[in-house]
This record gives C-alpha cells, structure tokens and sequence, in this order.
C-alpha cells in the first residue's frame, strides 16, 4: 500500500496583512464603480496574512512577463531545494529512492520542467520519471497525489516525489480591475511545499482509492488568458458555488467503495475561500471543525494554489495525526471545474517528527529578493 508521508512547507519571508490589502484596494482604486463590494469581498476571505516572494511595492510595479517569468525560475531554484530534502527526511528516502517527480506549477513557465533541473542537481537518479503538471491550476496538489498513487499502485515498491511551487502574486495584473480580479488580489499567496509517497512503509496517510470528476460546461469559470503582459486570471462569479456539484462527486466515490464521505476521521481539501469550505459542511453534513486545517491554511496562507492540500495536510501531523486506520479524504478542486479525490486511511504509527516545520525560508544565492498577490 502506499503511503502519503509528512509534507514540508516553506513560505517567502514578506508578509501582507488583510488590513494591509484593504488600504491598498482603497489607495489604487478610489474610484473604482464596485469598490465596497471589493472591499467587503476581500474582508470576507478569512485570509489575515499572506506570503509574497517579493515586496508589496516589488509586485505592484509589474516589469513585464519576460522579467516576471524569470523571477520564477530564480526563486524556484533558490527556495525548493530545501524543502525537497525536509521532504525527503520526513519519509526517510534519499534522491536515489525516488522513481518519480511530480511537479505542479501554474505561476510560472519552465522548459525543460524544474524536475530535470532537480534531477541534474540533487543527486536524482538520471532514470528518475518526470511529470510536470501545469494546468490544473489549484486541482494540481489533489492531482499529483493521485498520479503518485497511480504510479505506486503500477509499479509496486516505487517511490515519487512531489513538489507544489506556487508565487501566484507574480500572476497580479495592475490593469486587471474586474470586482473578481481585486478579490483574488486580496486571497493567493505564495508557497512552495513537498511531499513523498511510499510504495512500501512510511507514516501518514496510506492511500486506497482515489477518482477525478470534471463538471461539464464549466471550463471558463477558472482560467488564464495569456497576454503580452502575461497571464490574465478569469474568475467566473458562479464558482463559489461550485460545491453544490462537487460534493455529489466526493460523495459518489466514497459510496461506490463502501465509505460514508460524511462519516470519516479527517478531511484535507482545497481551501478556496470559505464559501468552499461553508458549502462542503452544508453539503456533507459536517460541523466547520471538521476542515480545520483547510481553514488555518486560509486564514494564515491565503490561497497558495496547488500547495494548499499539502499545507494542510501537514497542519494534521504538527497535530500529532490520527488513530491508526483512521479513515480520510484529500481533496483538490480547480479550473475544469475539476476535482481531484483521494481516499485512504492514517497508518504507520507515531507522527515523524518535522525539524523546522513550515518556515519562511529567504531567497537564496542567485535569487531576487523580490511580490502581492494574486493569480492561481
């Protein structure tokens, strides 16, 4: 059985508080038509603070998309090295263990993928398998999961590894004034986390079943236009409202293997706002404990993307886990509009422990020291 270990998270080192956004909608767009609605929106958000990768008066500046991609780059190579190893330690593998790396990504564009770079950098084996995922968009952390089991249930004893790098803020768009567009400003932020999946051993999450449900006819909810200038993020005003269609889905995976969705241990999912999260307590008939960690994500994250699964998931383990064979979920939602859904249950015994948990890491050698927020 495979097991979905302690995931290891770094945030950037600059901070922006809700209050902080707020001023910041009131001074760039006092004349905006629907200010008090944008206002009221971002103050709903349950976001207190985000991380951005560069400084607030960085990102408002907008150098372009060539100067903005490569920035990416830096700060990739710069801040997931690290949290690859935490990753690594926490499942008790080495590089030459793994026999694949995931890499989700939707802020930023490299080609070769930062897996090739990782792979010729930190002592991967040079047969080590690639997927990069791109396009999922914040459904990615739930996906890559998925693909992880997949592998590890073809190719029994494998190992893979997987990397979330998400700097939404190099997404903002100054120009972009849409009521959706200033909301996002006040909800991404930016992250990078990683995790390891066993093909044999390890404590955490063993997983057993996992399935994927696109709604029809929702493919422009959730999307990027790419300009000149970069990507564009287009935020439909029915996709808070999403989870009346998804929840029906979480739920028709679990019956169909024999598990009552609104009778297990924990649950880890994607932390869009909190309507998402308001809407899957009414939907499954659960009490809002119940997405605890989705929500502290929120509230002290924001939306980091594809990251935020993982986030949250590691807030289960600094709590010292679950009951052996407790049951779970994991689930990632995203641009489809597209959910990503994983079922399996706590193994392994006493949580491993986490040397320097979820830290602000600063930009290393060869990285800008430069970000607000938004995109995803």
């Amino acid at each position: 059985m495979t097991t979905l270990c302690r995931p290891a998270i770094a945030v950037p080192e600059h901070v922006i508080t809700r209050e902080q956004t707020l001023d910041l909608a009131r001074s760039l767009h006092p004349d905006h038509p629907q200010l008090p609605l944008a206002l009221r929106l971002i103050g709903n958000t349950g976001v207190e603070t985000r991380r951005l990768v560069r400084p607030i008066e960085e990102t408002l500046r907008h150098p372009g998309a060539t100067v903005l991609n490569a920035i990416y780059e830096a700060e990739s190579k710069a801040r997931v090295p690290d949290v690859v190893r935490r990753a690594l330690a926490n499942g008790e593998l080495e590089p030459e263990d793994i026999d694949l790396i995931v890499y989700v990504s939707c802020t930023g564009f490299m080609m070769p993928s930062l897996t090739a770079w990782l792979i010729n950098t930190m002592g991967f084996r040079p047969e080590t398998r690639q997927l990069p995922i791109a396009q999922l968009g914040c459904a990615a952390g739930g996906s890559a999961i998925n693909r992880a089991h997949d592998f590890c249930s073809a190719y029994p004893g494998s190992n893979v590894l997987i990397v979330a790098c998400e700097f939404c803020s190099l997404c903002y768009q100054p120009t972009d004034l849409g009521v959706g567009n200033l909301l996002s400003n006040g909800l991404f932020g930016d992250a990078v986390a990683a995790v390891v999946m066993r093909g044999e051993g390890g404590t955490g999450v063993r997983l057993q079943h996992n399935g994927s449900h696109l709604v029809p006819g929702t493919e422009k909810w959730i999307s990027y236009v790419i300009r000149d200038t970069g990507y564009h993020f287009m935020l439909d005003k029915r996709v808070p409202g999403t989870m009346s269609m998804l929840a029906p889905a979480m739920r028709e995976l679990a019956d169909r293997h024999e598990w009552d969705i609104s009778g297990l241990d924990f649950y880890i999912v994607h932390a869009g706002g909190p309507r998402i999260l308001d809407d899957l307590c009414h939907y499954l008939g659960l009490p809002p404990e119940m997405f605890r960690y989705s929500r502290a994500t929120l509230t002290e994250r924001g939306n980091i993307a594809a990251a935020v699964v993982l986030d949250a998931l590691d807030r289960l383990f600094a709590d010292g886990g679950v009951a052996d064979g407790a049951r779970g979920v994991i689930a990632g939602f995203g641009p489809g509009i597209t959910a990503e859904i994983s079922l399996g249950s706590w193994t392994g015994g006493p949580v491993v422990p986490e040397v320097t948990g979820s830290v602000a890491v600063p930009a290393g050698r060869g990285a800008t020291a430069a970000g607000p927020a938004v995109a995803g």
